[in-house]
């Protein structure tokens, strides 16, 4: 279409292209809000095709899966259990079972797409070479996801059988490991780490980092003497929409942010992690003193190791298991660091299985360097929808998988166009919902972070999982000599911060960040 071309708005005047690309430069947020608030028919054509254009909002065609270029890594599992399995996934290696179930599910709900995803998924070049897992069960099943190299169902063609190790510094030190992957409860990520790190192999973790203090430090001196690429497992550092935020957070859309609240909602036993035990488990089949390792000693109990999240013991409650990737997404795309305080309460109201980890906590963060509170609320018993919202003084914001920002009614910056009808405060200036469609998960938990951002994203016109993506980062750092997007540094901040959090709990008063001698003070 011409730009001379015009329309006409208002039973008349004539309007052109170039008319509604100077508007939209004066519009907030790159001027998405005029597509909604304008009501003829033929202005609203123009403004789209100007939108599409000007901002490349163009959605694009699925690519076709590529392979990592470069030398093939050698990557070690440890740690088989819900997350092990899930991290394998994301480097293209499944059970097969778990494709046949994928695949079937396929079959019977058309929009059920994760067979297809995980076929479409990218070649990372790497080969599993090693797995351990101390449950005999979870160790013969990583065995079989590494040989599935085809990605394939029950039948299909399978490669080599790898070698499980008994113990993780074993795998550690075997001369065909370049890299590892960490999947233990908590009380093993900083240990594993350290080993891993002086053995000079490069190192993903899941979150939290550390399950206490002391070792957060010898954490990160071990990585940065060592020179290893380090990612922490807060896959929501590949999220668009949070991509998204932090360009217009840099772009004031906001106006002065005083205030941060993100939380967790789950109603369901698996959210609150009591997970089920599997019916192989027993004394003979578990390796339970290597289950304790650094942790007080109890005898042996199933309940423990499939739900060791709900004990202290091994645990870094929810401060470090759900709080994080909260306050992760927040560092991400406001560099906030660590806090100046942490003042937390709650407590176990619900669930009472006898777990010492409360199951309702709130922690209040504040940053008076920026002029703002983070404020953390959660419950493992309600379903409601509470979300990620960051107040400004102009305009709020609500984060997950999607991005929606409205206007403050009693904003600076817009009073003018709210006072003219132009911004309207109960509909969005700007809206970010990326591969719009039909979305399946099976289960509340997931559900809960898939509205997060946290299971899947979009990128090259397809539906991508954020592991995956965050696991390619850490292969192409380690190939390239780059850098991570969550490396030890951020992985430091993360991890003080829940510290703080935790210790206000135990301590039931506000603790503080001493910036000088990087120390929390209680």
């Amino acid at each position: 279409m011409e730009d001379n071309k015009n329309t006409t708005q208002n039973g008349g005047n004539p309007v052109n292209r170039r008319d509604v690309l100077k508007g939209l430069a004066t519009v907030p947020v790159l001027g998405a809000v005029a597509y909604g608030l304008y009501k003829k028919k033929s202005y609203d054509r123009y403004l789209k095709n100007a939108i599409t254009e000007e901002l490349n909002m163009s959605v694009d065609e699925p690519a076709a899966p590529v392979k990592s270029e470069g030398k093939e890594i050698r990557v070690g599992l440890i740690g088989f259990g819900i997350r092990g399995k899930q991290l394998a996934k994301a480097l293209g290696f499944a059970h097969p079972e778990q494709v046949e179930e994928w695949r079937k599910a396929a079959e019977s709900n058309k929009n059920d797409t994760r067979y297809l995803d995980f076929k479409q998924q990218d070649d990372l070049n790497i080969r599993v070479t090693a797995v351990c897992d101390i449950f005999d069960t979870y160790g013969t099943m990583a065995q079989e996801a590494a040989a599935n190299i085809n990605r394939e169902g029950k039948g299909g063609q399978m490669g080599e059988t790898v070698k499980r190790y008994a113990n993780y510094k074993d795998l550690i030190a075997a001369p065909d490991v370049d890299a590892v992957v960490i999947a233990t409860p908590d009380h093993w990520h900083g240990p594993m780490t350290i080993e891993a790190a002086r053995a000079g192999k490069h190192v993903y973790c899941e979150k939290p980092l550390t399950w206490t203090v002391e070792e957060t430090y010898e954490v990160r001196k071990a990585v940065k003497e060592s020179g290893v690429v380090f990612q922490l497992g807060h896959q929501g550092r590949q999220t668009d929409a949070y991509l998204k935020a932090q360009e217009a957070i840099e772009k004031g859309v906001l106006g002065p942010i005083t205030l941060i609240e993100v939380t967790t909602n789950r109603n369901d036993p698996n959210g609150a992690w009591v997970y089920p035990i599997h019916e192989t488990a027993n004394e003979n089949t578990i390796d339970w003193e290597q289950f304790i390792g650094p942790a007080p000693w109890h005898d042996f109990s199933l309940e423990r190791f499939f739900r060791w999240r709900c004990w202290w013991d091994y645990s870094t409650g929810l401060s470090g298991d759900l709080l994080t990737h909260e306050y992760d997404a927040i560092n991400q795309i406001m560099g906030l660091g660590i806090p100046h305080s942490a003042m937390s309460t709650g407590g176990v109201y619900f669930f009472k299985d006898g777990r010492t980890v409360p199951d309702v906590l709130h922690t209040v963060f504040e940053f008076p360097d920026r002029d703002l509170s983070l404020m953390y609320s959660a419950t493992l018993a309600s379903q409601l929808n509470r979300g990620k919202k960051v107040m400004g003084h102009d305009a709020y914001m609500e984060m997950g998988n999607t991005l929606t920002i409205y206007a403050d009614p009693r904003s600076t910056r817009y009073a003018e166009k709210i006072k003219q009808g132009i911004i309207k405060p109960d509909m969005p200036i700007y809206s970010y919902i990326p591969g719009r469609g039909a979305d399946t998960v099976t289960s509340a938990t997931e559900r809960y972070f898939a509205g997060r951002g946290l299971l899947y994203t979009y990128r090259g016109g397809k539906r991508v999982d954020t592991t995956h993506l965050h696991m390619k980062e850490w292969l192409d750092a380690i190939r390239n000599n780059g850098k991570t997007s969550c490396d030890i540094d951020q992985g430091f901040e993360e991890a003080m911060t829940a510290h703080m959090g935790t210790l206000s709990y135990h301590h039931k008063k506000q603790v503080f960040w001493d910036k000088e001698n990087e120390q929390i003070v209680v």
